[in-house]
């Protein structure tokens, strides 16, 4: 997430150096090779996610969302669209738990609400 938002912030150029953004990160290599293949996945899917949220967040345009927030959802979606290995609750309940973590006290429900809206989109 916190890779993700850095892209977000400073732009595409940033991937480059995502590889040292882990090192300095994550100690852990099997770690750090997961979070590497999320975050590029989730950027490389970033229109059908940002499709995705969009459509699930009628009242907000995502230029609108905390670039924290927009992160967290943007992650989440990547991992409901295209990790089956990971079961959508615990997609949604991680989600919470960083807006919980890194935004604002109502992010969590938004968040809560916004994935939710998704999960019903993909299951139609």
């Amino acid at each position: 997430m916190q890779a993700l938002y850095q892209l977000d912030v400073q732009g595409q150029e940033l991937m480059r150096y995502l590889g040292e953004f882990f090192v300095e990160n994550e100690p852990n290599d099997s770690t750090r090779g997961l979070a590497m293949d999320w975050t590029k996945g989730a950027w490389q899917n970033l229109t059908k996610s940002d499709e995705l949220i969009s459509a699930a967040s009628l009242k907000w345009s995502l230029s609108r969302l905390s670039p924290v927030d927009r992160s967290i959802l943007r992650m989440s979606v990547y991992h409901l669209t295209c990790c089956d290995d990971i079961p959508p609750k615990v997609v949604i309940n991680e989600a919470v738990e960083l807006a919980k973590k890194f935004s604002t006290a109502q992010s969590p429900a938004f968040v809560n609400g916004v994935l939710d809206a998704v999960m019903k989109r993909l299951n139609h």
